[in-house]
């Protein structure tokens, strides 16, 4: 049974640096650190077309048929922030997988600096190539005591893009939430849609969270994603966005200087709540 006490501290808050992506460091102070207690957690390797995909996999230690969480990270990859937010579901009765997606570019983790992630890693990242290894992470949670029927896709920055575009991909998802992912930009050959594009073939509602000061999201775009959503799937129709008019860009991100308590609480509390009003409980 998936726990309901959505209002019970779930973590604890403590100093940390170590697992952090190098450009990220230092961390702020008051980063918030998920203990393992009650589950499995740690790294797993996930058959990935013609590679084995490093992930780290948290689910309770007990039970079966686990609702799957695909936890999908920033740029810079699945560093200790994203391992902690894959024990916090997991804290709830799920098995949250989230997988190295950039793995094949290189290390974003290793990068001292984010221009230098950028040029390096991320804009070699194909969007198709993403699409199928989080196929193969959806298979492989499948496998290892995941309950397929009850699928919600989540991520963070670059994670929350592409949570829109696998929303569209994959007729498994029944849910998805989106936090901070750009929403509309210029096209090639790696990005050739983005989530304004993809309401037209949403397959799954999403929840977009979303700073009203976020200096890389401009609210203008934010609305055309709102136009665009109407206008699309049914799915899209059933899709909903959040603005919190003061939060900026990585608001849930308590590592980092632009964390806003108030807005993540809030956020946090819509992520479960849509979750599981979508069956992915």
């Amino acid at each position: 049974m998936l726990r309901t006490d959505l209002d019970e501290p779930l973590v604890r808050q403590a100093p940390a640096s170590r697992g952090f992506a190098a450009a990220v460091q230092p961390v702020a102070q008051q980063t918030i650190t998920t203990d393992g207690e009650g589950l499995v957690a740690g790294p797993v390797t996930i058959a990935a077309g013609d590679i084995e995909m490093p992930a780290y996999r948290a689910m309770p230690a007990s039970g079966k048929a686990w609702p799957i969480v695909i936890v999908v990270s920033e740029i810079f990859g699945v560093h200790e922030h994203i391992a902690d937010v894959a024990r916090r579901f997991a804290k709830l009765g799920y098995l949250a997988v989230a997988p190295e997606l950039f793995v094949r570019q290189g290390d974003a983790k290793a990068a001292i600096d984010i221009d230098t992630l950028f040029a390096t890693v991320i804009s070699k990242v194909p969007d198709a190539q993403v699409l199928r290894d989080l196929d193969a992470s959806v298979a492989w949670a499948a496998k290892n005591g995941g309950d397929v029927g009850r699928l919600g896709v989540t991520g963070f920055c670059w994670g929350g893009r592409v949570t829109w575009l696998y929303a569209a991909h994959s007729s498994a998802v029944r849910a998805g939430v989106a936090w901070y992912g750009r929403l509309t930009g210029p096209k090639n050959e790696r990005q050739s849609s983005h989530p304004v594009d993809a309401a037209a073939t949403l397959q799954a509602p999403v929840l977009g969270l979303y700073g009203g000061a976020d200096a890389g999201i401009p609210i203008d775009t934010v609305e055309a994603m709102k136009q665009a959503l109407a206008a699309g799937s049914s799915a899209a129709r059933r899709s909903q966005i959040v603005v919190y008019p003061d939060a900026k860009h990585a608001f849930y991100a308590d590592y980092r200087p632009n964390y806003d308590a108030d807005a993540a609480a809030d956020g946090w509390r819509r992520c479960l709540e849509w979750m599981r009003a979508l069956g992915v409980a």
